[in-house]
């Protein structure tokens, strides 16, 4: 009953109503009178699962998780890379705990804000910013694309909340170190450093994501140079990474003196002609969010074709849920990829947004994802040591991360039940 009620405050106050602690509970009461009748019927509907109900169950798993990370760093604080600062998923049944160079290290302090986010409790205020912290030194590591993964995720998202003015300076930061690795005569950011022997300059369609960054980056310095190379490298993207299907490669290798295609790869997807799931996934959200920020209609329109792609496929499962490649063999004996689901699920909810003939669709079809991860994919009570979703893959072709809960996994999907919760809320 008190999650209830503080719920129902924050309701009132996201709404901008200043309400007393009794007039709240004469509303939620007069509510409860109405809506208990259609209570269990909607909750035998798949696609009618409330924000409220998975975020009661997010809430317990997340400080499971964060109890579970504190432990298993105090019991082995130093890695290969450096410091362990949280944690990416579970291997040989115990957590897998990664160094701020990981691309996943942003992903855990992404989820605590958005537990900030949604509960306004401080408690875990505190544990955003814990966790956000460690991941600072990343802001200077010009090795690698990840930034945004890295430092969008965990400062992005707390300077959102926060306004504290030293986020804004990583996130400038790192935005400037991401642009060094910018080849105008590419038009695209350079993903990996390595296999150097297979792609001269590699850039990856999870690229699309990092852009969030830089288009933040001159919103808050005025500065057009971040803008327009994340502009230039979603064309990039587009002219090059897909296909006649709308269904894209994983990895373009170009030449870097000349711009030239050198090679088109699907990396860690099935074969190279595959249509590897999350890679769809990364696509479509990347669109997406870079015509939020832009209004170029290229980038709509890129973004319609690919969900057409995924939600039209012949090989989607009936629950939502793909398998870890769109054509993987011995379908439907394969494993699936949560994460996948995930990343579009919250994608839907902003593209519903977007566009009016399509709107309710893309509204539908990203809640009954969302059902579907949470009725059907998530963690048992207490389980998995406390992430969120199971069922996700990673890196198939080499053998890992095959079915089992993945940081990004969790991030996205609670993402996509905020999302949900604004949506309606309107």
């Amino acid at each position: 009953m008190e999650k209830k009620i503080l719920k129902s405050f924050r309701l009132f106050r996201f709404a901008g109503i200043n309400i007393s602690h009794y007039s709240a509970m004469v509303l939620l009461l007069g509510a409860a009178v109405l809506t208990a009748s259609c209570t269990e019927t909607d909750s035998v509907n798949s696609g009618n699962v409330t924000t409220d109900e998975i975020m009661d169950f997010v809430d317990d798993q997340v400080r499971l998780l964060v109890s579970e990370t504190d432990a298993a760093i105090e019991r082995n604080p130093e890695g290969r890379r450096g410091p362990r600062v949280n944690s990416r998923g579970i291997r040989a049944d115990s957590l897998f705990l990664i160094s701020s160079r990981d691309w996943t290290s942003g992903f855990m302090p992404g989820m605590l804000w958005y537990m900030y986010e949604y509960t306004g409790d401080d408690h875990w205020l505190g544990e955003a910013r814990r966790y956000t912290a460690p991941i600072e030194r990343e802001k200077t590591n010009a090795t690698t694309h990840d930034m945004g993964f890295k430092i969008y995720c965990s400062f992005g998202n707390g300077y959102r909340l926060t306004a504290e003015p030293h986020y804004r300076d990583v996130i400038i930061e790192a935005s400037n170190t991401l642009i060094t690795r910018y080849n105008p005569t590419v038009g695209a950011i350079r993903s990996w450093d390595h296999n150097r022997d297979r792609w001269d300059f590699p850039v990856i369609i999870d690229n699309m994501m990092n852009l969030e960054m830089l288009f933040r980056a001159t919103e808050m310095t005025g500065d057009s140079v971040y803008y327009d190379i994340a502009v230039q490298h979603a064309r990039t993207t587009i002219a090059e990474h897909f296909r006649e299907d709308n269904s894209s490669y994983h990895v373009i290798g170009f030449n870097p003196e000349t711009g030239e295609v050198m090679q088109r790869h699907t990396h860690q997807g099935y074969a190279h002609e595959s249509a590897w799931a999350r890679g769809q996934a990364w696509g479509l959200y990347g669109f997406v969010m870079s015509y939020r920020f832009t209004g170029l209609p290229e980038f709509l329109e890129q973004a319609e074709k690919i969900a057409e792609f995924i939600l039209d496929h012949p090989r989607l499962p009936e629950d939502l849920v793909p398998y870890w490649d769109f054509d993987a063999p011995d379908i439907p004996d394969v494993a699936r990829d949560a994460s996948a689901a995930s990343i579009t699920a919250s994608a839907l909810y902003e593209l519903s947004t977007m566009v009016n003939d399509k709107s309710a669709y893309y509204k539908q079809m990203a809640d009954d994802m969302l059902a579907s991860l949470y009725n059907n994919f998530r963690s048992p009570d207490g389980g998995n040591l406390g992430f969120v979703l199971g069922h996700s893959t990673g890196h198939h072709p080499h053998g890992y991360e095959i079915d089992t809960p993945l940081i990004y996994s969790d991030y996205y999907f609670i993402e996509a039940a905020l999302r949900k919760e604004r949506l309606e809320s309107r």
